[in-house]
């Protein structure tokens, strides 16, 4: 029997995912709200994580590549004395180490080497292609391999509060409350064990939630249960609005732009970094451009 069309209109959904799932979960859950199979995400997001979850659906999944480079934040807890396999709480500790005696100055200074501009090794159980094979997959089937470091942007990370505990083992730790903001690409978890290895105490994520990606936070985000009773769409012109720069161009620029036309930028729009949404005089979204050698390069068509 032939499928329904998909009456889902263009756009994103900001999804407030849930722990235990992973972002392919979610994917294929909205598929069904959705009835649509045009869906995909912005950027993964661990099982463990909770948080805004960036989806495409229908012709805004060609926004989703050019929308996964941007900035994202969260708040989360780093435990200090304890190292597990996966750099979080749902990997097999591999080390443990009293951390009751580490001061916060030293915990501070241990944050401070980990901001800004940094070279990151992530997580051998990421998502991290080596030679065409994932990480992960490496992994787990027992291979001994390095990934190399590459450099990452962290524009904030944060200690908002620190508590002594006590492990189930019963090692004497220190559960760090942080913020993080960050370029896309960032491992929070490798934050935590490289936090940790700096004070030689060993460390790992407990708990993360990811509270925005780009302009899109938790207050544009909703739960699967609220998004089955009432589906939420993200307008594509609205969501390229506010995660582009914006060209709005006459009748005749529009026409020519939808036909892959490449026309000169206007001084305001060339200087911007990353992708521009132009518009056409009725306000539609047309094209995401970037400046190529002044001019406009075609990235994605939406007329």
């Amino acid at each position: 029997m032939k499928r329904a069309a998909s009456t889902c209109p263009d756009g994103l959904v900001i999804v407030d995912k849930p722990a235990g799932f992973t972002s392919h979960d979610v994917v294929a859950k909205m598929r069904g709200i959705a009835r649509t199979r045009k869906v995909g995400h912005a950027g993964t997001l661990d099982p463990m994580a909770t948080g805004v979850l960036v989806l495409g659906v229908e012709r805004a999944t060609k926004l989703l590549g050019h929308l996964a480079l941007t900035e994202k934040e969260y708040v989360g807890t780093v435990r200090l004395g304890q190292s597990t396999v996966t750099d979080d709480a749902e990997g097999e500790i591999t080390a443990s180490a009293d951390a009751s005696g580490i001061p916060r100055e030293d915990i501070d200074a241990g944050v401070a080497k980990l901001s800004g501009d940094i070279m990151q090794v992530p997580s051998k159980v990421s998502a991290i292609k080596i030679d065409g094979k994932r990480s992960y997959a490496r992994a787990r089937e027992g291979e001994e391999f390095e990934i190399p470091a590459r450099p990452v942007t962290v524009s904030s990370f944060v200690v908002h509060a620190v508590h002594d505990a006590l492990a189930e083992d019963g090692t004497p730790v220190q559960d760090l409350l942080v913020s993080v903001v960050c370029s896309s690409g960032t491992y929070i978890r490798a934050l935590a064990r490289d936090l940790g290895a700096d004070l030689g105490v060993g460390g790992h994520l407990t708990a993360l939630r990811r509270t925005r990606v780009g302009p899109y936070g938790l207050d544009a985000a909703r739960t699967l249960e609220r998004l089955q009773e009432e589906l939420t769409v993200m307008p594509v012109a609205e969501a390229a609005a506010a995660a582009f720069s914006r060209w709005d161009v006459d009748g005749d620029q529009a026409r020519l732009l939808a036909n892959g036309v490449r026309l000169r930028m206007p001084p305001p729009v060339a200087a911007a970094t990353g992708p521009v949404a132009v518009f056409g005089p009725d306000g539609a979204f047309l094209v995401l451009v970037e400046n190529q050698g002044g001019k406009a390069k075609s990235l994605a068509v939406f007329a």
